[in-house]
Parts: C-alpha cells; sequence; structure tokens
C-alpha cells in the first residue's frame, strides 16, 4: 500500500513537472490545524499555525467551468497544547507547552466548478504520513527557560489516512487565492497497538485543518 501510495504521487508529479500546458501549477499557504472528534480533554488543544506547498494539476473537463484537479501537497499540520502549569511553593510560575506536528505527503483529487473569477472544489484526499515530531517550550514567570524538539515514532500512528477537501477561492489571471477546509475519516492513533493514547489522552481523534492557499497557474 505505502509503495502504491508513493509511485502514484511520483507518477503524479512527474507527469506535470514533463508537460508545457497552463495545467500545471504550484500551490503554497498556511494551515491552521487541530483536532475533532471524541477527545477526552478537548480544552486542551488550541489551534496550531503550519503550512503547505505542491504542485496542481488542473484537467478541463467541461471547457473552463468543470475540471478535476489532482494535487501533491507536503503539509504540516496538528495541534498546540498547555501541558502543565504550577505556581512553585517557594514563588514563581512554571508552564510547559508544545506543539505537535504531523508531516503528511497528501495527494487530493477535487472536482472544480468555475463560475467567472469564483471556483469551487471539493473531492477526496490520501495522505501518507511522513514525520511526527513534538516541540515543547518551558516557562519561568513568563519567561522561556528552555525548548526542545523529539521526534516521535511512527509505529503507534496511522500512517494512512482518508480524507477529504472542500473549498472555494477567485482566480485572477494566472493567481488565484483560496480558503480549503480538509477533514479526515481516519483516527490518527493507531488503537490496536497504542493503548496510552486511547485511554489516557485522546480517542477517535482525527485531524481538522483550514487552509488558505496561494495557486499560480502557468
Amino acid at each position: 500500500m505505502k509503495k502504491l501510495f508513493l509511485s502514484f504521487a511520483f507518477a503524479l508529479a512527474a507527469f506535470g513537472a514533463a508537460q508545457a500546458q497552463s495545467g500545471l501549477g504550484i500551490r503554497a499557504g498556511a494551515n491552521l490545524s487541530n483536532l475533532s472528534g471524541d477527545l477526552k480533554d478537548e480544552s486542551r488543544y488550541e489551534n496550531k499555525i503550519g503550512f503547505h506547498a505542491g504542485l496542481t494539476y488542473n484537467i478541463p473537463v467541461v471547457g473552463e467551468f468543470f475540471s478535476i484537479q489532482p494535487e501533491l501537497l507536503y503539509s504540516n499540520k496538528g495541534f498546540k497544547y498547555e501541558d502543565t502549569e504550577i505556581t512553585l511553593p517557594l514563588g514563581g510560575d512554571f508552564r510547559r507547552e508544545g506543539n505537535m506536528n504531523y508531516n503528511y505527503l497528501e495527494l487530493p483529487v477535487l472536482a472544480r466548478i468555475k463560475a467567472g473569477p469564483l471556483y469551487f472544489e471539493g473531492g477526496p484526499q490520501a495522505s501518507y504520513l511522513l514525520s511526527v515530531n513534538n516541540n515543547i517550550k518551558e516557562y519561568m514567570n513568563g519567561e522561556r527557560t528552555s525548548s526542545a524538539t523529539t521526534n516521535l515514532d511512527k509505529d503507534d500512528m496511522k500512517e494512512f489516512e482518508v480524507g477529504y477537501a472542500a473549498g472555494v477561492g477567485i482566480t485572477s489571471g494566472m493567481l488565484s487565492i483560496g480558503l480549503r477546509y480538509n477533514g479526515s475519516f481516519t483516527d490518527i492513533v493507531d488503537k490496536s497497538s497504542n493503548e496510552y493514547f486511547d485511554d489516557e489522552n485522546f480517542t477517535d481523534a482525527r485531524h481538522s485543518t483550514v487552509m488558505l492557499t496561494l495557486g499560480l497557474n502557468f
């Protein structure tokens, strides 16, 4: 499954790079991500800012009105959390916060309807988890005292994610700007192999991402 996904993603990138048509494009922008689902302590998880970038290829079906657009994107998403806040016996406050970063290779295949300068899009998306890291910062009396990034093992997480994307945007010449929502049908954690995350932190947790994206079609 992993080899099939990566082979298809590579074939799409190679095909798009070989074209000298107006259908080829690039896309980049900001992600605002968090968790959705049956969260044990929902107030603990806060929105995190990330980014995305990659290739697009627009395939006209009915003139400019209706097209299919596969994309190959690198996307950073996850959540921000506050882990500990303690008032020390001798005075002072200690606080620890962190960012959980999930880095994906994503392959959305979107149906796109264009109405004048506006476009509407939606469709399925497959994602492969490349890496996970936890960036932790510690503060004493409001001042940062330490910062560290820990790379996490993917064994207890689901490498493949099935989801969907839907959005709206505006085009002007070769440029486009859009707002897209990216959701998931797949839980982050593989509950069959990670009992701790399932019981103690969150159950049925899934990625939920809003993307502000800028596109350039050649």
